[in-house]
């Protein structure tokens, strides 16, 4: 299945801003919750999903998958009675069922840098995947990190919660059950329903305020002429008149740019 690649800034950052409880618990309907995913045990390693061949191998001697915590999700309708008449596959759906799951990682390189803080301005360079391997989204191959308020819920509750314990310059493989990232529905036709996502994610840097926006580099004109072809003084090049004569170029304003001659 081929799947479009959409930013993560369209995805992860239009999670509504709810509460995590109100993020993480499903909404009662007629449909039987699914099995228990992934769950990690009080003490040692996590039992995570095994993952396709195509999301990148660790590197040799990373420790064993961690649980950050553990959810149980208990329905809030308990069914006291049932017909005989009534199949199996409705009584669990009426009666609902006990989810646990857990958002689980691994530390892959532990950073130097401040620990990480609540409310503090998050930036991240991330890569995401689906458990069949496909890399979704990734803001290395754009080569621009991506930046959010930790912590306020404008992000998947994952994200909102999974750099606990981490410093700037860490690295950390993320295992986000569907149910803390874009639960049963997902975000067709890029994140399909019910979706487990991993993600590999590198903390760069943490700030009070956003990060105020790069300059962007002039734009290229054809008409320019290069470098190397530029008046050595351009207060005293020179240029034809209309009548023939030379006058001196205007030079234009510190960090200006000509205005392209020819109209696309």
């Amino acid at each position: 299945m081929k799947i479009s690649t959409l930013p993560l800034s369209a995805l992860i950052l239009s999670t509504v801003a709810l509460p995590l409880t109100a993020q993480t618990t499903p909404v009662a309907s007629h449909h039987a919750a699914t099995a228990t995913h992934h769950v990690a045990a009080t003490a040692g390693c996590a039992k995570v999903p095994e993952l396709s061949p195509k999301i990148p191998a660790l590197p040799p001697g990373t420790p064993c998958p961690k649980a950050l915590y553990t959810l149980t999700h208990t329905p809030d309708t308990h069914l006291d009675y049932a017909s005989p008449m009534v199949s199996p596959e409705l009584r669990k759906a009426l009666g609902g069922e006990k989810e646990t799951y857990s958002l689980d990682y691994i530390d892959t390189r532990i950073g130097t840098g401040p620990l990480a803080q609540e409310g503090k301005f998050y930036t991240v360079h991330y890569t995401g995947y689906l458990l069949d391997g496909t890399k979704f989204d990734s803001s290395v191959d754009r080569g621009e990190p991506i930046t959010f308020p930790y912590g306020q819920h404008r992000v998947i509750p994952g994200w909102d919660t999974g750099f606990e314990g981490m410093h700037v310059g860490g690295k950390r493989r993320l295992f986000i059950p569907y149910e803390l990232a874009y639960g049963e529905a997902g975000r067709p036709p890029v994140i399909p329903a019910k979706a487990e996502l991993i993600f590999d994610v590198e903390f760069i840097a943490q700030s009070d305020e956003m990060p105020k926006p790069k300059a962007p580099s002039a734009p290229y004109h054809p008409s320019a002429p290069p470098p190397s072809a530029q008046p050595a003084n351009p207060h005293t090049a020179t240029q034809p008149s209309s009548a023939g004569a030379q006058k001196p170029v205007t030079p234009p304003p510190s960090g200006a740019t000509p205005p392209p001659t020819d109209k696309p």
